[in-house]
């Protein structure tokens, strides 16, 4: 901000300029520092040895045998769009991006016309609530990798954003309002990693695979779309209508994830009484380790117990 007027530009497009230049120099490195997938003919710097290798994509195979790459076929991939998890997942995206847009966009403009701080100590004001959702956002993925889960963690940080987002809003005094800031901030963001963990958890094969990410990466883009459009110049000071609308849009992410909880209960359960095989098919259920680990030897720690659960 501090460069405005040199080469005559502005500093918010100093900013975009410094921004964009890392992003350049970063893509450019990555495709030396990137590790690719076990199966590729490129070592990535020899992170894993040809036997690893084998090993990881033995494993890969059990849980959704798709290592080999299949034929590319447009009725499996848009078979996909039958299954309504799939929507559901992409729903919760866009429930999520729609906050962490919307306090990407606005939260130094909230800062200065709701709480009071002036243009510079709002740009300041912006980075420490990033920096704690940095925090529960390793927390939470560390606990639900500990304990397998992943609907409730999407729960939590849901439960921060639906505390917060009140603080934010309604309370008198701009320092509370701010310890609000933290809360949402925290919450949303934690739940971008939470809800791609959520469904790339819960889906299996190549193509449902596929077709789960273009919708889930687009749902994502269009909650950018609406959180752009949420806090409007009209609602100043208040912004009471963006406010309602990250509070629905949260609660919407809440009922979905628990209805989707009591749905893979009952799947699961099926499964485990052996009524029904989940995200099966003639690939993932019967050709199981068919090309690879044939001749693996595995410890005691490598256990593994056949067919797919949801992870809820």
């Amino acid at each position: 901000m501090q460069m405005a007027g040199l080469a005559n530009l502005n500093g918010w497009r100093w900013i975009f300029i410094i921004e964009g230049i890392m992003t350049v120099l970063l893509g450019i490195a990555g495709y030396w520092l990137l590790v690719d997938f076990p199966d590729a003919k490129r070592t990535s710097w020899s992170f894993l040895g040809a036997r690893e290798r084998e090993w990881v994509c033995a494993r890969v195979n059990a849980d959704r045998g798709d290592v080999k790459p299949q034929p590319f076929s447009l009725a499996k991939y848009m078979r996909a769009g039958a299954d309504i998890k799939v929507w559901a997942y992409a729903m919760i995206f866009f429930n999520t991006t729609t906050v962490t847009y919307a306090l990407a966009y606005f939260l130094p403009i909230i800062l200065t016309h709701n709480m009071g701080f002036s243009v510079g100590a709002s740009q300041c004001l912006v980075a420490p609530p990033y920096a704690f959702a940095g925090i529960i956002m390793y927390l939470t993925g560390w606990a639900g990798d500990k304990y397998r889960l992943r609907g409730p963690v999407i729960l939590f940080n849901a439960m921060l954003c639906i505390i917060g987002l009140p603080i934010m809003g309604f309370h008198s005094s701009p320092a509370v309002r701010y310890f609000g800031v933290f809360l949402v901030t925290a919450g949303a963001n934690a739940n971008v990693p939470a809800a791609m963990s959520y469904q790339a958890n819960n889906i299996r094969g190549q193509w449902k695979r596929a077709f789960c990410s273009a919708t889930f990466v687009s749902f994502g883009g269009i909650g950018g779309i609406a959180g752009s459009l949420v806090f409007r110049n009209e609602d100043a000071p208040g912004y009471k209508p963006g406010l309602y609308a990250c509070i629905a849009t949260t609660l919407l992410t809440m009922i979905i994830v628990g209805i989707l909880t009591l749905d893979f209960r009952r799947l699961n359960a099926k499964a485990d009484r052996g009524e029904k095989e989940l995200e099966c098919d003639a690939v993932s259920c019967g050709l199981l380790l068919q090309d690879f680990g044939r001749n693996l030897t595995w410890s005691q720690d490598d256990t593994y117990e056949p067919g797919f659960r949801y992870t809820y």
